[in-house]
């Protein structure tokens, strides 16, 4: 098969698989603007499964008659992220993972107010296919549920706080009057909605009410009632049938690399002494040399550091947000085309999710992306407010999504997946924390604390995580671990870890990631010595689509080729 002709074959199949992930996934395709005939957003029934399964192994025996030697480097990048979705399908199946879905924090419940909060009506279409998307959610609940039973069935058992906090999160969700929850957002935001608009959002408050909100609360009731029976004490996922293969697989997809649990828990000991001498001379800057302890508590307590509500908290993120526009031209060629905004976590959830996390903007451009900072203001100190705004919102996330979904010239899959490049995405996002240093963003001894905890918390990470789910840690000695080398309050600990429960592996990938992008840049800056330039590394990194860290160190050499001969032309 000649080059051209492979290039065509593997732009075929890399369409064909998209096709496959919107039908198979259609939260994917609504959040990436796709208009499908149905409008379901899950697929979850046992066939659906396995009528996956069995379609991913056809694709992968296809993909093999396509042979990726002397393929351009986006084309090799493209084979191997296809064989990468593929075998994922499959192995996901062969451990039982769809018996076991995430219940917490990424239940079903927050991944449909997520897709309110990113969906914008303009029209009585629009306002009917959002509604008819609400009306498939109770079936999906129910499909989720079978497939819960039939893993119970088989042995598999939830940590007893895993269901007490999805429950916890779904009572939060469910509070108030129906025209208050996210699910009617949609509907509030339409400002230009006519009679007949006005009707669909009468029918869509009814349904909210009557149908959708009893749906979740009948869930929250299953968790706690059939699902509960032998819930675990302790919190591993590693206890129960083909438990450890099923955290080697979600270790693998989360790192996107190879690599046994026993050496992220070694790696994550090495860089937690790291970064525990950077702290100590922090601590000593700031007047407390030889009393971290003494540091931590000073931070924890002085009410300087906490904004007086939530509003407060929000403004100062804001202002925060406009000084890291003014720094982006010096630092980045190539911006998205879209906003950004900041708004606060709803205080009935604020205390079981992390202090700000990070909403795109959708694919179609209808509505900004989002900083959601906590409701609770003392989730979210002062000293902390510069890395959490360069990782959510730019340089970070919103920007980096908003350019992967901006590059045109990728197969679909790569601009619209990177919810599923964990390493990836997370690592660059705390790649640009410390990029906040060249950008002259930290001002304070505690600010630049700020910056090196939040580090070590991502390092921390690796240690509990693997300690909870491959070395059996309890609940209190995954606590003290952390409490002992972070500043954040036994309530934040206490979630973090509940997270870790609930989504095993899922922590790990955010300081591979971050010391691969590091890795990297240094790299770059070796090989091209003066010529190195912020601009084109950055460019060169974030619009690579969704990749896994070795494509992207492959992509990366590919540039670096490229960057050297252009320089030796000019010359």
């Amino acid at each position: 098969m000649a080059n051209e002709e492979k290039s065509r074959a593997l732009a075929d199949m890399a369409n064909r698989f998209w096709q496959f992930e919107c039908r198979q996934w259609p939260l994917t395709a609504a959040l990436a603007g796709e208009i499908l005939d149905d409008t379901v957003l899950f697929r979850e029934a046992a066939s659906d499964h396995d009528q996956r399964y069995v379609e991913a192994g056809q694709m992968l025996q296809e993909l093999a008659g396509i042979c990726s030697d002397e393929m351009n480097p986006q084309d090799r990048a493209t084979y191997r992220l296809l064989q990468r979705e593929l075998h994922g399908i499959r192995r996901y199946h062969d451990v039982d993972g769809h018996l076991r879905p995430s219940l917490f924090p990424a239940g079903i419940d927050f991944t449909t107010v997520f897709f309110a909060n990113s969906t914008s009506i303009d029209d009585a279409a629009t306002a009917r296919r959002y509604l008819a998307r609400l009306e498939s959610i109770p079936g999906a609940i129910k499909d989720i549920q079978a497939n819960l039973m039939a893993g119970h069935r088989k042995g598999i058992r939830y940590p007893r706080i895993v269901l007490d906090s999805a429950v916890s999160n779904i009572e939060g969700l469910t509070q108030g009057p129906a025209q208050a929850t996210a699910w009617y957002g949609p509907f509030q935001r339409w400002t230009a909605a006519d009679g007949a608009g006005q009707a669909l959002g009468h029918r869509a408050l009814a349904f909210i009410a009557d149908t959708l909100v009893p749906a979740f609360q009948a869930h929250a009731a299953f968790l706690h009632g059939p699902l509960a029976m032998g819930a675990l004490s302790g919190l591993a996922c590693t206890d129960g049938p083909k438990g450890r293969d099923f955290y080697r697989m979600l270790v693998q997809h989360f790192t996107t690399i190879d690599v046994e649990p026993e050496a992220l828990h070694a790696l994550g000991l090495r860089e937690v002494e790291r970064l525990q001498s950077e702290i100590e001379d922090l601590a000593a800057k700031a007047g407390f040399a030889d009393d971290v302890t003494g540091y931590r508590r000073f931070l924890s307590t002085d009410p300087q550091f906490v904004a007086e509500s939530k509003d407060a908290l929000r403004a100062d993120i804001e202002r925060l947000c406009k000084r890291i526009d003014k720094c982006i031209p010096a630092f980045f060629g190539r911006i998205p085309r879209i906003t950004y905004g900041v708004e606060s976590i709803p205080e009935t959830i604020s205390a079981k999710v992390p202090g700000a996390y990070a909403q795109p903007n959708p694919a179609d451009r209808s509505a900004p992306g989002i900083i959601w900072v906590s409701g609770i203001p003392a989730k979210c100190p002062s000293y902390l407010h510069v890395p959490l705004a360069l990782h959510e919102g730019w340089p970070g996330h919103l920007m980096h999504i908003a350019l992967m979904q901006e590059a045109d010239s990728l197969p679909s899959f790569r601009r619209h997946g990177a919810i599923k490049y964990t390493a990836y995405v997370e690592g660059w996002a705390l790649y640009c924390e410390s990029l906040g240093v060249e950008m002259g963003l930290y001002e304070t001894t505690h600010q630049h604390y700020g910056r090196v905890e939040m580090e070590q918390w991502r390092a921390v990470r690796l240690v509990v995580d693997t300690g909870i789910h491959w070395y059996g840690w309890s609940r209190e000695a995954a606590i003290a671990y952390m409490a002992a080398r972070l500043t954040l309050s036994r309530e934040s600990i206490e979630g973090e870890v509940d997270r870790y429960a609930a989504m095993p592996a899922q922590a790990l990938a955010y300081q591979i990631g971050n010391l691969k992008m590091r890795e990297l840049r240094q790299h770059a800056q070796q090989t091209l010595g003066p010529r190195f330039k912020h601009r084109r590394f950055h460019e060169a990194v974030m619009c690579a689509g969704a990749v896994t860290l070795p494509v992207l160190e492959e992509l990366i050499e590919d540039w670096l080729t490229s960057e050297q001969s252009f320089e030796a032309e000019r010359s």
